[in-house]
């Protein structure tokens, strides 16, 4: 395997369901302190992802904690996955990450998805049926935006009249692209600069869009390697069925959660999971040591070359920052320098 430069980071959602034995407070300072210790363990990357109205807290404000981690890192890629495109004003969004590409050094980026629940569109005034067309359009503005262009833009979501956003970042944030189905996943190879996935759904779909793109555009040209940034639901541990066994209810929360909310499919007809055992069984988590997460990564990055990043939650809802500190560090301990030392 040619020697690669792959960046192995940490997902964020910044959940603290009831009953809650911590403040909001506590957990943001917990998570900022664990974030800055995680980067001198050797992590490359942190994502922070996004939802509203969530009785959990689940982060509503990804891109004002993304500032807060810029703060307290020098060297960590800062990334979105993901963000809500089709709930967001386009140009808005263009000049908040702007800025923060601004104040990390170039070290932000800007990954954006769908979104599924019903009440966050119903509140935010925008319908369903038109997240194709608001994802195609926010894309396009967001370049634009990027670019420094003078924008004139008359479609079927948004008008722009002449509008230009600044200040401009001298390096603009990559924008990444996520989606569970095939739709979403070509939408990402056509209009991305990477693809982000989750739990490896879309890999294979994902990397046959990219050919595909290429063969219609110019046949004599190879076609482009793309990026995917893998967000893995792996609990790594010494002894990962013991750590199953004691977040089983945080991981249950977690895998339920998304079910109720559609993210698997429309919630009436994906059951919820009866317990923690069945979630990891039929569900996107895999129980692995030091070993079997070294084989199975280096396995996932051979037959990918695509993958650009890994990265692991840092803790599941309600679960202790100490707790999810543990197995980061297992994880930079024992796993990340020896899918390193393969992959050379």
């Amino acid at each position: 395997m040619a020697d690669r430069n792959i960046n192995f980071g940490l997902w964020y959602d910044f959940r603290n369901p009831r009953p809650r034995e911590r403040s909001f407070e506590k957990l943001y300072a917990e998570c900022l302190q664990q974030i800055s210790w995680a980067e001198s363990l050797g992590f490359d990357s942190v994502w922070l992802t996004e939802h509203h109205f969530c009785e959990d807290g689940y982060t509503p404000s990804p891109l004002v904690i993304a500032g807060a981690i810029g703060q307290v890192t020098t060297r960590m890629r800062i990334g979105t996955n993901l963000m809500l495109l089709p709930l967001a004003d386009p140009l808005r969004l263009a000049e908040d990450s702007a800025t923060l590409s601004i104040l990390t050094g170039g070290r932000f980026d800007l990954g954006v998805g769908l979104g599924y629940r019903q009440l966050e569109f119903d509140y935010f005034g925008r319908k369903l049926s038109h997240r194709p067309s608001l994802m195609e359009e926010g894309v396009d503005l967001l370049r634009k935006a990027w670019r420094g262009e003078t924008i004139q833009h008359n479609g079927r979501r948004f008008r722009v009249d002449g509008l230009a956003v600044n200040p401009v970042a001298g390096t603009p944030p990559r924008l990444f692209m996520g989606g569970m189905s095939e739709p979403a996943i070509a939408r990402a190879a056509r209009l991305g600069d990477g693809f982000l996935s989750t739990g490896g759904i879309g890999h294979d779909l994902y990397v046959a869009a990219i050919k595909d793109g290429a063969a219609t555009k110019n046949q004599e040209q190879p076609a482009p390697k793309g990026a995917i940034c893998a967000g893995n639901w792996g609990i790594i541990a010494e002894d990962p069925e013991a750590e199953a066994a004691n977040i089983a209810d945080f991981v249950l929360y977690q895998a339920n959660q998304y079910v109720s909310w559609g993210a698997f499919g429309p919630p009436d007809q994906v059951p919820l999971f009866a317990d923690a055992e069945s979630a990891i069984r039929e569900g996107l988590y895999e129980l692995w040591d030091a070993d079997q997460a070294v084989e199975s990564l280096v396995e996932m990055l051979h037959d990918y070359p695509e993958i650009i990043d890994i990265h692991f939650w840092a803790q599941f809802p309600g679960e202790s920052v100490e707790s999810g500190s543990r197995r980061m560090e297992y994880i930079a301990r024992q796993v990340i320098p020896r899918v390193r030392e393969q992959i050379k």
